[in-house]
């Protein structure tokens, strides 16, 4: 009977240790089986707020901004102003793709430059649509951006340097150029196919151009392509000579390349002003001279007149054409109009301080400067190379014209008549009614010291300059502060180098 219970004391301890580990198993089992359950449940959140997310995303993104840039003239001055505002403009508001829409006989070999150096600072895709032709200069272009595209009829070629008369350039320049231009298609064209060959056949005359097999171009011609040619494949693998494609038109390929209904447009117009510009900014150092003599002269005259009002004219006829051509917004203008306050308030209110004459002066020709720098939205101003120097030679150019022509006009022109009147002549210090140039002596010495504290009255209208009568004659004189209307009692109460200084009799 003992040995039995221990048999079964034992059998006890063997079911016992069995039910343990069993249980165990079912808990460990339990225990997967719900965190099974807790990661599938995890990971269908995540799939659904992934979705939500990618679903927030393409909205967010949609539609896609565009905007078409046309090129359907002779490569010339107003076609880089338009793309330069139109880029600027593109980048402030994160356009996604810029389209070039172009159909151009070519054109100007340094606006070329100047627009693919320009499009080298958008940051969205930028793509030409060859409407009808490309030649030349508008190959060039191509070239420069992402990617291609054809409408049925586009032709595309042509592209070697001639003289602006059509005439050949002389072969050893030639080949200067040439060279040039195909190392600069070389670096626009880097990891886009044939593209650098086919355009570098496009320019060079002398080269041969082949693929395996097949000739593209011999020597002794130019490559032109039609826009089936531009698509067709070539190599292995297959890849297009230089065209992306083939569309239709313009809705197409927009179509294409974001979707239809999936895209919002702005198409930039070339106008008048960009026209006009072209001829503004190149005459901008005669602009400037015409302009600054005009106030020149009128810090000479009394009161505020047509010199003044000319001269603020023309200047912000400067500020226009470079706004127009792209380099500039209207904060220029806005800071030489506060400069030309400084200026006024010195001159009719607080004559002699020089501090507001100087500033605003100073503010005057900066804004000048800033007129004509090329700057771009989030880009750090660099005032290295042409960017300042290029402006500060308009303005010094224009500066030394304006003061070089006053003095001749001073020096040159006859004292009396028109002139004269303009200048302000008045008889200093001789009988009533003769007249001497401003310039030609001033009220000093014992005669000048003699009229100070003696009254006369305004002959001329004082802002703050003018013209006193003292004793039955004239003198030129200056309120100390101020203005008066003609007629008005006044008090000699200093001398200055041009005149008089004069008070408001009370």
């Amino acid at each position: 009977m003992r040995g039995f219970h221990a048999r079964v004391s034992c059998g006890t301890v063997s079911c016992g240790t069995g039910l343990l580990v069993m249980g165990r198993a079912a808990i460990l089992s339990a225990v997967r089986q719900v965190l099974r359950g807790m990661i599938g449940v995890v990971l269908a959140v995540l799939s659904v707020v992934s979705a939500r997310a990618e679903v927030a995303g393409s909205a967010a993104r949609s539609p896609a901004k565009v905007m078409i840039i046309p090129m359907r003239a002779p490569i010339a001055q107003p076609e880089l102003f338009i793309l330069r505002r139109g880029l600027k403009a593109a980048i402030e508001q994160k356009v996604d793709t810029l389209v070039l829409d172009m159909e151009t006989p070519g054109g100007a070999l340094d606006v070329t430059f100047d627009i693919l150096k320009a499009l080298e600072k958008f940051p969205g895709k930028t793509v030409t649509y060859i409407n009808r032709e490309a030649i030349s200069a508008g190959a060039l272009i191509s070239a420069g951006t992402d990617e291609i595209y054809f409408a049925p009829g586009g032709v595309i070629g042509a592209a070697a340097p001639v003289l602006s008369t059509g005439g050949d350039i002389d072969a050893t320049m030639r080949g200067k150029i040439v060279s040039y231009l195909k190392a600069r298609v070389r670096s626009v064209s880097e990891g886009k196919g044939y593209r650098g060959q086919v355009i570098s056949a496009m320019i060079d005359i002398d080269s041969e151009f082949q693929i395996g097999e097949a000739i593209i171009k011999k020597k002794g011609e130019l490559l032109s392509l039609t826009a089936q040619e531009a698509v067709k494949l070539y190599g292995d693998p297959p890849q297009p000579l230089l065209g992306a494609g083939i569309v239709e038109n313009m809705g197409e390929l927009l179509d294409r390349l974001h979707g239809p209904g999936n895209h919002t447009f702005v198409r930039m117009e070339v106008t008048w002003s960009e026209r006009l510009a072209q001829y503004l900014t190149s005459l901008t150092p005669v602009l400037l001279a015409a302009g600054l003599l005009c106030l020149f002269i009128e810090f000479k005259t009394p009161g505020f007149g047509v010199f003044g009002i000319s001269g603020i004219v023309l200047l912000v006829v400067v500020f226009f054409g470079h706004q127009v051509a792209g380099l500039s917004g209207y904060e220029p203008l806005l800071v030489f109009l506060f400069g030309v306050v400084l200026v006024g308030i010195e001159v009719f209110l607080f004559p002699g301080v020089m501090v507001l004459a100087l500033s605003g002066a100073a503010m005057m020709l900066g804004s000048l400067v800033w007129a004509m720098l090329d700057l771009w939205p989030g880009e750090p101003i660099s005032l290295a190379g042409d960017v300042l120097l290029r402006p500060l030679a308009n303005v010094m150019v224009g500066v030394v014209l304006a003061v070089g022509v006053f003095l001749a006009l001073l020096k040159f022109l006859p004292r009396g008549g028109l002139w004269g009147r303009m200048v302000l002549e008045t008889a200093v210090g001789g009988e009533p009614g003769a007249i001497r140039a401003l310039h030609a002596g001033a009220v000093s010495g014992p005669e000048g010291n003699d009229l100070i504290g003696q009254s006369g009255i305004a002959a001329t209208a004082l802002f703050p300059s003018g013209q006193v009568e003292i004793a039955g004659r004239r003198y030129e004189a200056r309120l100390s502060m101020g203005s008066a209307d003609a007629g008005t009692p006044l008090l000699v109460v200093g001398v200055a180098e041009f005149g008089l200084i004069v008070e408001v009799r009370s």
